[in-house]
């Protein structure tokens, strides 16, 4: 007896999955010839659970100690006997000892979080924005899932797999993903400028779509995070140009800026050079000097100041061997205030022969009335 029971101790198995693959959803256990003997323990960790299947069929797994069923075995240590698989024990008529073990397949599946699974749009996503006008867009974030329903899991998704992992199913995962995203990004109408601040929102309203697409395999959705919304690299710079001009802002003070910079720049480079080479930089300097302040000294442009009221007389100015306006009366007092004009500032107006000093005309000797005191009075005796 003791030797018998020695020989059946041999064909007791340990069933178990001891993996920490992180990507790896189901795993079914290796059985030569699928055999499990009577009396094998069966080791569910924590993240785990185990499904039977008989002859490609999953079984029910009912408890006849504490009489609740469950569609699998939680983790825990079990032994298998009749009592704990009462169905498989019916179909194939087990006797006792190992003398008839029964054939099937056993399934363990990683019901913890499975983290950081990326997804994003494979293809632009065509749109129309109220400033922008029509813009493509691409998203990309990740999403964290976990096994809901084992059963039905495996019915709808693993089948017959041996070695089921995330990339299995990644694909499919990220074009339901990607739909829903779209729907949502479309129906939300959210200028382009501020989508950045709405990701939060644009990830549950996904999550909210999408959930029960999940739940038919058997799957549920976690967690999904958008990490950027991009536009076209082309449409990019245009934008980059369109915020350096706003940043900019006077673009007259810019160009006088860069001119110089451009100037001292070629001053410490001058160092060292040949004669020929530093008169060349000199003249280049003196241009741009000339450039420079022209720019300094010219009035603003016509365009901006406001129009002038109707029949007022409008006068060309020349200053610095360049024409600039015309300019109405008002604009012209401004500038003799200013001192960028003064009596001797030659004016032209339609109607007149010829360019006049601006004192020498009827409508502008006003303008240096003040700017000279009155004679004294004679002293009386």
């Amino acid at each position: 007896m003791p030797f018998w029971n020695a020989i059946k101790n041999e064909f007791i198995d340990i069933i178990e999955w001891t993996s920490n693959e992180q990507d790896v959803m189901v795993y079914r256990y290796p059985r030569s010839d699928n055999e499990i003997k009577h009396g094998a323990k069966l080791v569910v960790r924590e993240g785990q659970v185990a499904v039977f299947v008989n002859e490609g069929r999953a079984h029910r797994h009912i408890d006849m100690e504490i009489f609740e069923p469950a569609d699998v075995f939680e983790p825990g240590t079990y032994t298998l006997e009749t009592k704990n698989l009462p169905v498989l024990s019916k179909l194939q008529g087990w006797k006792y000892g190992f003398e008839s073990p029964f054939k099937a397949e056993v399934y363990f599946f990683n019901t913890t979080r499975l983290t950081n699974q990326k997804w994003g749009t494979p293809n632009p996503i065509m749109l129309r924005d109220p400033e922008f006008g029509p813009v493509r867009l691409r998203a990309f974030g990740h999403y964290t899932l976990r096994i809901k329903d084992a059963i039905k899991f495996l019915r709808e998704v693993v089948g017959t797999h041996a070695h089921f992992t995330t990339q299995n199913i990644s694909d499919e995962l990220r074009n339901m993903i990607v739909s829903r995203f779209t729907d949502v990004l479309g129906e939300s109408r959210i200028p382009v400028l501020d989508l950045a601040a709405n990701y939060s929102e644009l990830g549950q309203f996904v999550m909210q779509r999408i959930q029960a697409n999940f739940l038919e395999y058997g799957l549920e959705l976690t967690q999904l995070l958008i990490s950027s919304i991009t536009l076209p690299p082309e449409v990019e710079k245009a934008l980059d140009k369109r915020s350096s001009m706003g940043i900019l802002g006077n673009l007259n003070q810019y160009a006088q800026y860069q001119a110089a910079e451009a100037m001292g720049k070629m001053a410490e480079n001058s160092g060292g050079n040949s004669l020929a080479h530093t008169g060349v930089e000199m003249a280049m300097g003196v241009a741009m000097g000339n450039q420079l302040n022209n720019s300094l000294n010219a009035p603003p442009a016509a365009s901006s100041a406001p129009p002038p009221l109707p029949g007022q007389a409008q006068f060309h100015v020349a200053l610095n061997g360049q024409t600039h306006g015309p300019y109405p009366l008002e604009t012209l007092r401004q500038y003799v205030q200013s001192g960028q004009i003064n009596c001797e500032t030659l004016v032209w107006k339609q109607g007149m022969a010829q360019w006049q000093a601006a004192a020498q005309v009827s409508e502008l000797s006003s303008l240096f009335g003040g700017t000279m005191p009155p004679p004294i009075p004679p002293r009386a005796f």
